[in-house]
Formats: C-alpha cells, structure tokens, sequence
C-alpha cells in the first residue's frame, strides 16, 4: 500500500463517545473530498425517563449516509445490541455491504427476518482471526474475550499505519465459551507499530481486573441448592456463558432449566446454531413452566434491567401468563447495574420482595462479572500494544477523559478525547481532533425512525408532564362563535373540578376572539394562535400548567 500526497486517515465517532452504548465508528482514508470510508458497528441504546415511550435510541447516520456511495462496508465487532441493534432499522439508509463473524450474523440475520429484510442485506461472513481487505483498509479481526460469544477488536491498516478498534472487551483466564484473548495477535501488532488505540472506556474507574466468568460457577451452585421453591436467575440474554453457567448450576441441584424472553430464544439458537451450548441440554420453553415442581425448576429470563415489558417484571406484577411465582420462590439478579436503570430496579425488586420472593443481587453474592476491562487490563492493552496515541471511545466524557489519562500515565504519548461528531486525524502528523461533523440521536417510533429531539417525541414528553387540550371552535364569515368552544383534556383535571374550570377557559376562549381585529379575525393562523394561547394561559393561571394544546378551527 503506498499512500497518496493528498491521503489522510481520520477516525469519526458518531454513537458511542460521550455515552455507553448506541456505537457508530467511521474511519475514511483518501484526500479530504473524496474519501472511502468503513463503519465499524451500528448500535442501539435503550430509553430513558428523559424520553417517555422511546424504548430504542440509535445514532443519527446523516453524515455517512450523504457519503453512501463511498462506504466499502459495515463491519460488526460483535453481537451486542449497542453494536449491531440499529443495522434492521438503518441499513436502508446505507445500503453497504455487511461483514462479521458467524455468531454475529447469526443473530443479525434472525433480527433481519423480523424487519422484512431477509435476503436483501449483502451479508459477508468472516472467520475468528480472519483477515480482509474494504477498498484501502486492510482488516484483521483479533479476538479478546467478553460477555458474548466472538467478540472481535479490528485490526485496521492503511498505508498511513495501524489503528487497533478495541470493540467490546476483557482479558479473561476463563471465559467458559469461547478462547481466551489472542496475546500473541496483540503483541505481533504492537510490534508493526500502532498508530492508535481506539479502546473501550467503560470500566475506567474500577481497580484492579474485571474477574472471571468461571469463577461464579461455584457461588452459582451454591446458590441454587440453597433456594427450596423456584428459582429465577436473571441476566443479559447475550451472555451465553452465564446461559451455560446457570445451566451447570441448574443441573448440580437436579433442576430442568426454562428460559423466558424473545432475546433470550433468539440467542440459544444463535449460540446452538455455531456450536456453542452442545453440552447443555435443551432449555425447556416458558409454556411448560408451571408443570414443573417449584423445587425442580430454574428459569431464566430477562428483564434484569427493571424493564416493564421483559419476562421478569411481568412475572412479578402477576400477568406473566405462562410463570406464576409464589412466596417462597427466589430471584437472582446475575447482572450489572446499567446506569439509568437504578430507579426501575429498585421498582421491580420492591415488588419481588413485597409478594414474599426472596431477591438476591452481587451485593450479597459473587454472581456477576463484567464484559469490560477494569484499569489493569487496560494498562496491559497498553503495555502489548504500544500504541502511539489512544483515542478513548465506549463510555461517558467523564470514562473518556480518565482513560486517557489513564493512558498518559502509561507512557502513551498522546490521548485524544473526542465525543460524538469529533473527526480525529490518525495520519499524517500528530493524531489530533480536527473538525466536527453532524451527530444526533434518532427513536424508534412504532414501525418507523424519528429525531430524538423532533416534534414526535418532543411534543409527547410536553403531554406527558403538562397534559393536554384540544379544542374545537366553529366561527361564521365575520369571526363569531356559532356556538360555545368544545373542550377535551387529557392528564389535567380531576373530575370534580372539570365544569367550573373548563367554563373560565371557554369564555378566555371568547375574550381572545372578540380581542382580535377584522384582518386577524380572517386569518385562520391567527385564530388558531390566539385560542391557543388564551387557553394555555388560563390553565397556567389554574394549575401551573402549560398543556400541548392543540385547536381545529371550522368556518360556516
């Protein structure tokens, strides 16, 4: 590869710096105005009480989407939702062809039947350790370990260097699935040089290591043979080996295994479908649930996030239809806290505990390891890479910025912070933040892709917290009422204070009218904008509330 006198390397996240999840990399190589570009990973993140009824979040893809006829692939680092959940609902707005290991195809490709997209994604399949070539990047894919099988860092040379994409990450003895982290792979890169360390941000602050996945095998067993009726171990339903873990637990203490959870079924048979789980038994499904006896059943589900609509919190509100729990009956929280989620757990596991069933979280047991390297692994990453700058990615600005001084302190050179939207030049010269290019946030709405910040979702959360009005005003040729305003609201009064108050909005409603002069009177905008108005006003002066307020106005 012999680089051009125009080529520049640049590095741009667009999801993912800045926040945990929602992961979208573009790297282009080429002079500035005509650059081939690759995007590494097209991930979701999951909603906030910021943003009632969004459910899914996703990176805004306007920037490489205007760019589409130069995109020579989207190559996954993983089957993580952060990392691949957003492919169905935008690739149709790329249209690039789709590169990954098995296990993460398998996955996408059962996310794609259900998007009506089967077939039509170019879908290239590459082995562990594989090695290909997408217009002028040369790709290698290295393996490290994480919660999830294959997980893969990207190797991503130019013939301006070498940049290392972490992915998703850890540095684990025993994984139980899968092989541990290619060191070898990792030095041999480290010794061809480095140019930059693109590195996953999100254990920055917790000491030491992450811990092994086989180390909970023990507390897991004993666990179980503790609990005399049922037993609900919850968990990401992408961690196949906790799925094997339980299992071996399970099958320790004479208990069949169920599974509850469309994502959990979605990812036995991907695991299943690549080899992975052959020693486990089949779990049995959620509809044979209550015929096992209580003392005999270990379920598995999702939900551990405290999310209405999961397995588990429909277990514990009594309307699961198929699991029925009792008092007496135990639920093991084998998962992280994500950040955010707090509140909803807190909700799910009072509930638990108010029926009688007993919860048990990691802070009363070793049930729970993380995906994420913790800052020795991090140092080692440093120490069998050597890279010349790192770029930290996969975590808030506040992981961000102590990873890279993090990095600093072992003897990295240089250490860029650059959130969303930030376009890092890897090559030539210094590794540095360069320019800024459009990034935001896209919801899922329904069956369709909205802004974030637009007026779906912007005018919902206003109902939400300040309620909402419509109202109805038939006025003849000259502008008078032809008959008194009609009034419905929505999240705004109590029955018994409806009559007196919708009677003062109804005459503010006559005063703004009568208010407006024979060139406004004609103007329906203008209507419309005074009754809106006096009305938002009026149940200001009622109740401190502005509501979404909505007129239609007819003329006889």
């Amino acid at each position: 590869m012999t680089a051009g006198a125009e080529d520049t390397w640049v590095f741009v996240p667009l999801g993912g710096a800045g926040e945990i999840g929602m992961n979208l990399n573009l790297y282009g190589y080429g002079p500035p105005g005509d650059r081939r570009w690759i995007i590494v990973d097209l991930g979701v993140a999951f909603g906030a009480s910021s943003s009632p009824g969004v459910d899914v979040v996703m990176p805004d893809p306007t920037f490489i989407e205007e760019r589409r006829d130069r995109i020579d692939g989207l190559v996954l680092t993983h089957a993580h939702e952060d990392h691949l959940g957003a492919v169905p609902y935008l690739w149709p707005r790329l249209r690039c062809p789709v590169y990954g290991t098995p296990f993460a195809l398998s996955v996408l490709r059962r996310k794609l039947v259900e998007v009506g997209l089967n077939g039509e994604v170019p879908i290239t399949e590459v082995p562990l350790g594989g090695r290909f070539t997408l217009g002028p990047f040369d790709l290698e894919f290295i393996t490290p370990t994480h919660s999830i099988p294959e997980p893969n860092a990207l190797a991503v040379r130019t013939a301006l260097g070498t940049a290392l994409h972490t992915g998703d990450w850890k540095l684990d003895p025993d994984p139980v699935v899968g092989a541990t982290a290619d060191e070898a792979a990792l030095v041999r890169l480290g010794d061809e040089g480095v140019r930059a360390l693109v590195c996953d941000s999100t254990n920055v602050f917790e000491p030491g290591t992450s811990g092994s996945e086989g180390a909970l095998a023990d507390t897991l067993r004993d666990l179980v043979a503790q609990c005399p009726g049922r037993v609900v171990v919850t968990c990401f339903a992408s961690n196949v080996a906790r799925l094997q873990t339980i299992a071996g637990a399970a099958a320790a203490n004479g208990r069949d295994v169920v599974i509850s959870g469309r994502s959990l079924k979605r990812i036995e048979a991907a695991a299943r479908e690549n080899g992975y789980l052959d020693d486990v038994p089949a779990f049995i499904d959620e509809s044979y649930a209550n015929d096992l006896p209580r003392d005999r059943m270990l379920l598995i589900c999702t939900g551990s996030q405290g999310e209405p609509r999961a397995a588990l919190w429909r277990m514990a509100n009594g309307d699961h239809g198929r699991v029925a729990l009792d008092p007496g009956d135990t639920v093991i929280f084998s998962a992280r806290v994500i950040p955010g989620n707090e509140a909803s757990i807190g909700r799910l596991q009072n509930t638990l505990i108010r029926r009688g069933i007993d919860v048990i979280t990691s802070r009363d047991a070793a049930i729970h390891v993380s995906g994420h390297p913790a800052r020795d692994e991090l140092a080692r990453m440093y120490q069998l890479v050597r890279p010349e700058a790192c770029i930290p990615v996969h975590g808030e600005l506040r992981h961000m910025t102590e990873q890279a001084r993090l990095a600093r302190s072992c003897q990295v050179p240089t250490a860029v912070v650059a959130e969303n939207g930030t376009m890092v030049r890897i090559a030539p010269g210094a590794v540095a933040g360069e320019e800024t290019v459009p990034a935001g946030r896209l919801s899922l709405e329904g069956n369709r892709v909205v802004p974030l910040n637009g007026e779906v979702v912007r005018e919902r959360s206003n109902a939400i917290y300040n309620g909402a009005a419509l109202v109805s005003v038939l006025l003849n040729g000259t502008g008078r009422l032809l008959a008194e305003p009609e009034i419905s609201t929505v999240g705004l009064m109590e029955q018994v204070e409806e009559e007196d108050v919708l009677e003062q909005v109804r005459s503010a409603i006559r005063s703004a009218i009568d208010d407006l002069g024979e060139a406004a009177y004609r103007n329906d905008a203008a209507v419309r904008k005074a009754v809106r108005l006096a009305v938002r006003r009026k149940f200001r002066e009622q109740f401190g509330k502005k509501p979404l307020t909505r007129v239609h106005l007819m003329r006889l």
